[in-house]
């Protein structure tokens, strides 16, 4: 497997995670991220570190510290809100509104039945994604839509759980959160892509880039929307 290269400089690359691809070694064993590190060396003695974490189905801008230093400013890059990211989703609803922000706060619960997942909960760790509509196609009750999220935090299963509660359906293709547990449903995988990143630094240019639309978003009828611009500065450590 051949793993993109969006961004390279002497402490940082972006690559573009291929979905399906786990970011960390699942507890089961099989393929993950580290397989390819030799790859991603790209002539550096050190292996370099992700910055943060995509779900394994999640596509798109993955950051990568290629030094110690480097990581330790990255992670501190996410913590005062220097880091701004853009995410694709796909929905099979219209929205009501053209555009939004939802504001549902976090929480993690499990069962042994259902192992664990995240709920909207008042007490839970705070979590907010602005949202636009950018595509809708189909008729009637058969509509499906891309929409483009911006998390101004960054908690785990946030989109997909904001994306059920906040817009009224879960992405296509979850599993968890969609509507028959287990299951895939119309789609190969939850349709989650992380489009852009955006870092910004002292002293030196920005971290800037854009993961190209997946073939799979194209399968699923819909449109590559215009590249967004910079994403607003947000801290977003964790996954969508």
């Amino acid at each position: 497997m051949n793993i993109p290269i969006l961004f390279e400089d002497g402490e940082a690359l972006v690559i573009d995670k291929p979905a399906g691809l786990p970011v960390d070694r699942p507890k089961r064993g099989g393929p993950a991220l580290f397989d390819h590190i030799e790859q991603l060396k790209l002539g550096f003695q050190r292996p370099p570190v992700p910055v943060h974490r995509l779900d394994t189905d999640t596509s798109g801008c993955l950051l990568l510290a290629r030094n110690p230093k480097a990581l330790k400013r990255f992670n501190k890059a996410f913590e005062d809100r220097l880091v701004g990211k853009t995410y694709l989703a796909i929905v099979d609803i219209e929205p009501t509104e053209q555009s939004g922000t939802i504001e549902l706060a976090l929480s993690k619960i499990s069962s042994a039945e259902k192992g664990w997942r995240m709920i909207a909960a008042k007490k839970g760790k705070p979590a907010i994604s602005h949202w636009e509509l950018l595509q809708t196609i189909g008729e009637g009750d058969r509509k499906r839509s891309l929409i483009r999220f911006r998390p101004e935090t960054g908690r785990t299963h946030q989109l997909r759980v904001h994306a059920l509660q906040g817009l009224g359906a879960a992405l296509l293709g979850d599993p968890v959160y969609g509507p028959v547990r287990g299951q895939n449903k119309g789609a190969p995988r939850t349709m989650l892509h992380a489009e852009a990143i955006h870092v910004t630094r002292e002293g030196k240019d920005p971290i800037s880039a854009f993961a190209p639309f997946p073939e799979d978003f194209l399968r699923a009828g819909l449109a590559a929307p215009e590249p967004p611009a910079p994403p607003e500065r947000a801290p977003t450590a964790t996954d969508g």
